[in-house]
């Protein structure tokens, strides 16, 4: 397992400058964010894409994910605002396939009044089917995160879900700090299994009417458990990335914390 840290939690006017950081405070490997706006957009050269590689490679960093938090669309809709998520998901996949990166993260979209859930669920799939042949094309997997979006509360509505859409590179990125409110995330992991593809790191303290993303060992997750299944049931041996501010905790004491949790 790699230490890694997510660029959504450090706005660095460059990514190289954000790859530089996170090499100075002791990661491995880093999540890059792809944006509307900001320091990865569409707009992004090859070239300048090129340099961030390079950058990567000579602080000896791995580039690992990619967020794909440019898809303003819904890939939960239908319609036009369906086919924009579908489009941009897939140019940020062949944005991904061009610097290395091996998957992307993606939350599907949002509910809202006039969306139903069965429909929003059938959406979902249809969605991810029509993605699935450009993912498997580049060998860039489609992670999709579990947040709270009113969408598939249950492990194992998800993994009906990722096994309706059939495909090795549609799988699920997992984030205990994301369901420890709702359940015991390490019963996700046994339960989805080999369909984890990757993890992001948060605690979580409270309740659902009052609590808190705390420092990595301050909450209620239990990692060891969480561990023992991610070996055990999914088979997996990949980066753990920090999803915990700054302003949380001190990036090198996260970085210390999450080699803590690996050991377990």
């Amino acid at each position: 397992m790699q230490v890694g840290i997510t660029q959504l939690l450090l706005p660095e006017p460059t990514t190289v400058e954000f790859i530089r950081t996170a090499a100075d405070t002791g990661y491995e490997v880093v999540e890059l964010a792809l944006r509307r706006e900001g320091a990865l957009t569409l707009e992004t050269t090859e070239a300048e894409r090129q340099r961030i590689v390079g950058a990567a490679s000579d602080a000896g960093i791995g580039l690992v994910s990619m967020t794909l938090s440019h898809c303003t669309g819904n890939l939960l809709d239908s319609g036009p605002a369906q086919q924009t998520s579908i489009d941009e998901t897939i140019t940020g996949l062949e944005m991904a396939a061009s610097m290395g990166i091996g998957c992307t993260l993606h939350v599907l979209g949002k509910m809202h009044a006039d969306l139903y859930y069965d429909d929003a669920y059938d959406n979902a799939v249809t969605s991810l089917r029509q993605i699935a042949p450009t993912a498997e094309r580049l060998n860039v997997t489609v992670a999709y995160e579990f947040t709270w979006n009113g969408f598939a509360f249950s492990p194992l509505e998800i993994r009906r879900l990722l096994d309706e859409v059939g495909s090795p590179r549609v799988g699920f990125y997992f984030d205990p700090g994301n369901m420890a409110v709702f359940h015991c995330p390490h019963h996700w992991v046994r339960i989805l299994g080999p369909r984890i593809r990757m993890v992001h790191l948060k605690d979580w303290r409270g309740n659902a009417l009052n609590g808190t993303w705390p420092p990595l060992l301050e909450g209620a997750v239990d990692f060891a458990a969480m561990n023992r299944h991610l070996r055990e049931d999914a088979g997996y041996d990949g980066p753990m990335i920090s999803e915990v501010p700054p302003d949380t905790a001190p990036l090198a004491a996260t970085a210390e914390a999450i080699r803590r949790i690996i050991a377990m």
